[in-house]
């Protein structure tokens, strides 16, 4: 390997270069990326405070982080197993059912990158939105409103402008290596943190936090039950959002320790963050929530009119946080899936920079269709969570499988027994949440503020079938192998070079 991180070999007269992804990060850049989280929760946060009341969004959301903290440190164990692999907690899962179902492996794999590559469109179209509330409020807003330019499936307005060029920018920064990335990751971190603490601490200081305003709202015709479980569903995508600390594992200086420090660090931080924002924010504005406009009342309200627009900026920066972080993540997770014969070779490459141009690519082709075709953000998510939350359900399955068939794989990081069974409760928890999010479409679109098409679903469950169809693609075509449904061959031990990879890293 020369210093720039490339593999170079000589045989004869032949060069051949394979590219790497470079040990270039420590714990602390993995939890930076994980800042992406409170973004997350902030995208959604509205809708809750609308339909269940603050007192509902406090104890739905305290729920689903917590959930996700305990997932977190099983996926330790698992990412240490793998230190060379790319591509987050879908190829554990893929390890854990080869040997019984192959395809369940490219499945895991596009829920898990549809459920990071939507993030752009979202943040894209919150942002156009959060801008144009402040600074440009008569402009035309398109969506479900007039705009510049209107057909029967396009309606492009300001917002939808503005969250077009910032998914393009942040592709641009991210072509050019996980060096600039962290730059960026860095600086709007450090922005973040002065919105949180207007929504988390200034209120009790102000005057403005009040008792009253924290409510329960029950929804007309439909059991509380039934409301839980499907925001509980719905919030996977921003709680369990910490997991990405593991889709770098190859990319941390000491993978065993750093991939745990990241992923629990993370997951404490969004614990606290998911409980106290709500408190505090909620103890302000109430169940009148909406799809990100109200954050602009809340900060003048906080701060004062010419302040509020100052913390909006930094609001805004924090949402470019997660859309930096996201596009990071989903183009390794299309990296790992293809490096791992899981689909397309194509995606398998990386650019002169060592990262995964190609994939970033595709998810930003993809946020542009997305923001110009689907206008509501709910919609948006609630397509990419039919696949994210299957992901954990295999991934946590993947868990207990490898303790059962490869007891002997070497762990780094082993689990005390009782994780086995926090494991369980975890995947029946996520198992029960995917049924109702699934079964109750209509609850959906109605906490989504849309109208229930069929169409969010298809898309869902269309790419998931796309999975499969470039697996077979992949096996058959372009490694003209036989298909075949299980992996019989499933190795029980590291090759050589894993277990030295392995034992390299428990020597550390």
């Amino acid at each position: 390997m020369d210093e720039s991180g490339t593999m170079v070999a000589v045989a004869g007269q032949a060069v051949v270069e394979e590219r790497q992804l470079l040990k270039s990060l420590r714990w602390y850049d993995g939890f930076v990326i994980a800042l992406c989280n409170p973004g997350f929760l902030i995208g959604s946060l509205g809708f809750v405070f609308a339909s269940v009341g603050v007192l509902g969004a406090i104890g739905l959301w305290g729920v689903s982080a917590a959930i996700g903290l305990m997932q977190v440190f099983v996926y330790s164990e698992t990412a240490a197993m793998f230190p060379d692999k790319a591509g987050g907690i879908s190829l554990y899962a893929f390890e854990g059912w080869r040997r019984y179902f192959s395809v369940f492996g490219p499945i895991a794999a596009f829920g898990y990158w549809i459920g990071w590559a939507v993030v752009l469109s979202i943040f894209g179209n919150l942002i156009g939105s959060l801008i144009a509330a402040q600074w440009f409020p008569s402009a035309p807003m398109g969506g479900t409103t007039p705009g510049y330019f209107s057909t029967g499936l396009v309606n492009i307005g300001l917002p939808q402008l503005i969250g077009i060029g910032i998914i393009i920018a942040i592709w641009a920064i991210n072509q050019l290596g996980v060096k600039l990335t962290m730059g960026v990751g860095y600086v709007t971190g450090v922005l973040l943190m002065i919105p949180l603490a207007v929504f988390i601490v200034v209120p009790y200081f102000t005057g403005d936090w009040h008792a009253s305003n924290l409510s329960y709202v029950a929804v007309p015709g439909h059991s509380n039950f039934s409301v839980w479980m499907v925001w509980l569903f719905i919030m996977c995508w921003s709680a369990y959002g910490v997991e990405v600390c593991a889709s770098f594992a190859p990319e941390y200086h000491d993978t065993r320790r750093d991939t745990a420090l990241a992923l629990r660090s993370s997951a404490v931080f969004c614990l606290a963050v998911f409980t106290l924002l709500p408190l505090g924010l909620g103890g302000v504005v109430g169940a009148a929530g909406d799809s990100g406009a109200f954050y602009v009342q809340a900060f003048g309200t906080l701060v004062g009119h010419s302040l509020g627009g100052v913390a909006l900026v930094l609001l805004i920066a924090s949402l470019v946080l997660s859309m930096n972080s996201a596009t990071a993540d989903a183009g390794r997770a299309l990296y790992g899936i293809s490096q791992e014969g899981m689909t397309i070779k194509q995606l398998g490459v990386l650019n002169k920079h060592h990262v995964p141009g190609r994939g970033m690519t595709v998810n930003m082709i993809l946020n542009v269709g997305l923001i110009l075709f689907v206008a509501n953000n709910l919609a948006i998510l609630y397509l990419s969570n039919i696949g994210y939350v299957f992901c954990h359900v295999l991934a946590l399955s993947g868990f207990l499988l490898l303790r059962k068939d490869r007891p002997g794989w070497p762990r780094p990081i082993k689990l005390h027994p009782i994780w086995l069974v926090v494991a369980a409760v975890c995947l029946a928890a996520d198992a029960t949440m995917l049924v109702f999010g699934l079964m109750d479409q209509d609850l959906v679109a109605l906490l989504g503020g849309y109208e229930h098409s069929g169409g969010p679903f298809i898309l869902g469950i269309g790419i998931l079938v796309l999975s499969v169809v470039l697996f077979f693609y992949r096996r058959a075509v372009q490694d003209k192998m036989p298909i075949t449904l299980r992996d019989r061959d499933c190795p029980s031990m590291p090759t050589e070079a894993q277990m030295a990879l392995l034992q390299a890293e428990m020597a550390k």
